[in-house]
């Protein structure tokens, strides 16, 4: 089943890549605002469709579809003339290029026409889906509408639930065109005016059929996704097209197209949650949310601050240089390499002091301390002196 989708698209937007798929859109189609870039519009505006990153059944939804009247086509609405299921081509494509398209508002969950009063919201559950093989046979509650009641719904991608230990744990996966297009949802549409009211309620059902290779593993269902501006499409909401046909039911069929499919947060699976990151994958850098982008950050600033410390090291490494430099070139201990420079210089500075005391100087021999004792000179033999003298006198 299809329970959950994404459209957070303004409708401008969706006309305009409509367009370019080329599906036109009637600018005057009725029951849906002529121009949506309106800054006042909101999700509370009856008129107006829902966004949301997180669409759930009972929002209202963007729907594309044949202009033709409330009771669908066939005899009797705008689209036919002489127009019957047998004309011939040339006339059908006559008739085709006629064909008006409109986007319309409306609630997801589909509710009869011949419904008298509200049926509540659990019984609009069992009607947001409807499987393929259900319209292969006539009668039941479709066959009023599979015939001339035949819409596109819009999305950005859908919802699904993987299963684990037994369905205890389910992990949300978000599926999106590999080309990043709408995704076109065959579907059903019917309107509705309950007992002693005077409005009209407009509703959809989405069309499911067998998975895919792709998503297979995921769920045995998906929705039938039609191809933009495709021949197939433009089949599907052919107001001439008003009997059911094996032509119609051939077109419900697994999508050929390619799929992206990824694991996304578990937020989604709360109606009324709603952010841009639903439809992200819950590894990506992109995601805030992704607390494994946390830890990598960590290494990287890590390694950061490491940098910081090896640079704070080799700064403070200079530093104790320069002060050992500037140790060893002032009182304290000196360089062996640096012991005979000193000595000359010593031995310079007392010269100067010797000349300056008019001392005489000898190179080589340094000066003892001033308060040193000086040797008394040699004294003279005075006897022998006189002895010699008396003998020469005689």
């Amino acid at each position: 089943m299809c329970g959950r989708y994404a459209m957070a698209l303004r409708p401008s937007q969706i006309r305009r890549r409509l367009r370019d798929d080329g599906m036109p859109v009637d600018e005057e189609a009725p029951d849906y605002p002529a121009e949506e870039e309106d800054e006042n519009e909101n999700d509370d505006d009856r008129n107006g469709p829902r966004q949301s990153y997180n669409f759930a059944p009972g929002y209202r939804g963007v729907v594309y579809r044949a202009d033709v009247p409330d009771r669908g086509a066939g005899p009797g609405s705008r689209q036919t003339t002489s127009s019957t299921p047998a004309e011939t081509e040339d006339d059908a494509g006559k008739e085709e290029k006629e064909t008006h398209y409109k986007l319309q508002t409306m609630t997801w969950g589909l509710i009869p026409f011949w419904t008298k009063r509200n049926p509540g919201y659990g019984s609009v559950m069992k009607t947001i889906n409807c499987r393929d093989d259900s319209l292969a046979h006539g009668g039941g509650m479709w066959g009023s509408m599979k015939g001339k009641k035949r819409c596109v719904v819009l999305a950005q991608g859908f919802y699904e639930w993987l299963k684990k230990n037994g369905g205890r744990d389910k992990l949300p996966h978000f599926v999106k065109r590999m080309d990043g297009k709408l995704m076109c949802f065959a579907g059903l549409w019917d309107v509705v005016q309950y007992e002693n009211e005077d409005e009209k309620r407009y509703t959809y059902t989405i069309i499911t059929t067998d998975s895919n290779k792709q998503l297979n593993f995921l769920h045995d269902r998906m929705p039938v996704i039609l191809e933009n501006g495709s021949e197939k499409l433009r089949k599907w909401l052919d107001p001439n097209r008003y009997e059911w046909s094996k032509e119609l039911q051939s077109l419900l069929r697994p999508f050929d197209g390619e799929l992206e499919v990824y694991p996304v947060s578990k937020d989604v699976g709360k109606v009324g949650n709603n952010s841009p990151t639903f439809i992200i994958p819950v590894d990506s850098k992109e995601n805030k949310s992704n607390i494994a982008n946390f830890f990598a950050k960590a290494p990287a600033k890590k390694d950061k601050d490491k940098d910081k410390d090896k640079d704070k090291a080799g700064t403070a490494a200079m530093k104790e240089e320069d002060r050992e430099e500037e140790f060893s070139k002032g009182d304290g201990f000196v360089d062996e390499d640096r012991n005979d420079n000193v000595e000359a210089k010593l031995e310079g500075e007392e010269k100067e002091e010797e000349k300056e005391k008019g001392r005489p100087v000898v190179a080589g021999v340094k000066r003892e301390a001033e308060d040193s004792v000086e040797q008394e000179p040699p004294k003279k033999k005075v006897v022998q002196q006189s002895i010699d003298e008396l003998l020469t006198k005689k």
